[in-house]
């Protein structure tokens, strides 16, 4: 009889893997912003305040499909959950594997579902995952330093993605993704939230 003996983890893995259970959330969004600083725009998560002025004007009741753009650890994502109706989805789309790996390990809600891809095919990614269309998309990219044309493309897709009377939810530290907007959303309100590291600006674009 033969007995199987598993090899330990080398060292460095072993202490790395400790400091990320240690830090918890916080370590993973620093991995993320280390690794991938152009697609994570910040190095600190959305304050409670700055989540609480961006979902105000949500209509829940209304809302069959949320999805959001960069959800990092899901600073978002479950005071989303909390505030969506039972039959409702909730459909998160990151670049970053490391972010829907821990999504996916620490959010057990049959409404949520992790995507790792691209917001440019959030179109593709809705039909996949069996619907028509999102009737708010949330989104905390930093549009200004996006690479060239994913912008705009990110911006056209989403518009043709959410339903009429449906919004896209933005919050930026630049005025830039209004410009994003703007050429797609003809009624696009402001907001400002000053409680955030770094201060935050707010936008809802409204589809007619």
């Amino acid at each position: 009889m033969t007995t199987t003996q598993t090899v330990p983890a080398p060292l460095a893995t072993r202490i790395k893997r400790r400091m990320e259970r240690a830090m918890g959330p916080w370590g993973v969004f620093f991995k993320g912003f280390v690794k991938h600083p152009v697609m994570v725009g910040s190095i600190i998560p959305s304050s409670r305040f700055t989540i609480q002025k961006m979902l105000a004007p949500v209509k829940w009741d209304e809302c069959e499909l949320f999805v959001e753009y960069g959800p990092g650890v899901g600073t978002f994502c479950r005071p989303v959950l909390e505030r969506m109706r039972g039959d409702a989805c909730l459909i998160v789309i990151d670049t970053n594997p490391d972010f829907i790996d821990y999504l996916r390990k620490t959010i057990r809600d049959s409404r949520f579902t992790a995507v790792l891809g691209s917001a440019a095919d959030v179109e593709e990614i809705v039909r996949v995952h069996g619907h028509d269309h999102a009737d708010y998309v949330l989104s905390g990219l930093p549009f200004s330093t996006l690479p060239d044309g994913i912008g705009p493309e990110i911006a056209a897709a989403t518009h043709r993605v959410i339903r009429p009377g449906g919004a896209f939810l933005v919050y930026q530290f630049s005025h830039r993704a209004r410009d994003f907007m703007a050429k797609h959303f003809t009624r696009i309100d402001q907001g400002f939230e000053a409680l955030n590291v770094l201060p935050v600006r707010l936008f809802w674009g409204w589809k007619d």
